[in-house]
């Protein structure tokens, strides 16, 4: 420990000088490079050292403890997942209704048929790849509108923080969270459960087993006030339901998020077996895709490069007019981009994250 003594640092540096090693001879440099100590610095005893800090849990070779809960005696004594994601995530053994109501939430969550991310779970199966590779990819799935958890509860928590500050009222903070937010696909009311029940029986599940709070009566505020905004009829979707539901439970949009995208890749990971048990992996260049799947400009000869400029096209516009037909004959050209509606804010805000790091 501890630096060279100066006749070996003088040996190296001298060696070092005499190499020229880059720009480190510069006079721009705020220091000479090749006067510098070598060996080990001394610890710094007024900063703290890194390290790895969790109050989540700790684990040796006689026990892993979560908060505080030994998990084995916990098993033992008959809790299971549920319980320890309340304590996992919240630091408490949950109320037996809060159980009953997380585990009606995850296997509602845990599988939807060949949805987005079981679509993809298969889709990577195909090309012969690892399981958990599938799973992360289905995960991936989880965009600002399909499982847009955090989103949806950073918003309502927004907004009924109005209501309990009394700058509006319950009815008003919803009304202006609609008309603020009517278009977004997080809003957690749609027209996708009209005919379906199963957002509405959730709700019903959570006040009858006594755990519907303040989210649950803000969201069934909004759903009124969208139903009166709206120009078709909506209700409250599974988003909304869901999202609304978990933050009954105590759990956060972020721990929301987690919590249900992880349920979601245990059946992704069903998906990806049956994928992979009934159908033969795809290899590279084997599926083809038949021209009858094909509807773009029919087949045209490739010009000659001697008449490139007969059928070359600049894409330079030199007046707003040009710009403007330009634009809107694009839109035309599939896979262009130009009918993409830009996003103006930073993607990842959809999240509804304010800040990373330390909150």
């Amino acid at each position: 420990m501890g630096y060279l003594d100066k006749e070996k640092t003088d040996k190296l540096n001298k060696i070092k000088r005499e190499r020229k090693i880059g720009n480190l001879d510069s006079p721009k440099n705020p220091f000479d490079y090749y006067e510098r100590e070598y060996g080990t610095v001394p610890r710094d005893t007024e900063r703290a050292p890194f390290q790895w800090v969790s109050e989540v849990a700790y684990k040796n070779v006689h026990r892993i403890v979560a908060r505080g809960y030994d998990t084995t005696e916990l098993m033992e004594e008959g809790y299971g997942v549920i319980e320890v994601l309340f304590v996992d995530y919240q630091a408490r053994i949950p109320t037996v209704e809060e159980g009953q109501m997380l585990n009606y939430v995850m296997i509602m969550a845990l599988e939807d048929g060949l949805s987005a991310p079981a679509a993809i779970s298969r889709i990577v199966a195909r090309s012969k790849t690892f399981l958990t590779q599938a799973c992360g990819a289905s995960i991936m799935a989880f965009g600002h509108a399909y499982g847009a958890y955090s989103a949806f509860g950073n918003r309502l928590e927004k907004y009924l923080k109005l209501a309990e500050n009394g700058e509006l009222s319950m009815t008003e903070a919803a009304e202006r969270l609609v008309r603020e937010n009517l278009q977004d696909e997080a809003l957690g009311v749609s027209g996708l459960m009209l005919k379906d029940p199963a957002a509405r029986r959730m709700i019903a599940r959570a006040e009858k087993l006594g755990v519907a709070g303040k989210y649950i009566e803000f969201t069934q505020e909004i759903v009124r006030a969208a139903q009166a905004l709206s120009d078709s009829p909506v209700d409250v979707d599974m988003l909304g339901a869901t999202g609304a539901t978990m933050l009954d439970l105590g759990f956060t949009p972020e721990a929301t998020w987690a919590i249900l995208a992880v349920t979601r890749s245990f059946a992704a990971g069903a998906h990806y077996i049956e994928e992979v048990e009934r159908e033969e992996a795809n290899r590279l260049g084997q599926e083809l895709s038949p021209k009858e799947d094909y509807d773009g400009p029919a087949d045209r000869p490739v010009p000659p490069l001697s008449e490139r400029d007969k059928h070359a096209k600049s894409a330079i516009c030199r007046t707003p007019e040009e710009w403007s037909v330009r634009f809107e004959d694009m839109k035309k050209v599939r896979g262009s981009g130009f009918s993409i509606v830009e996003e103006i804010e930073d993607p990842s805000k959809k999240s509804g994250i304010k800040k990373v790091g330390k909150l």
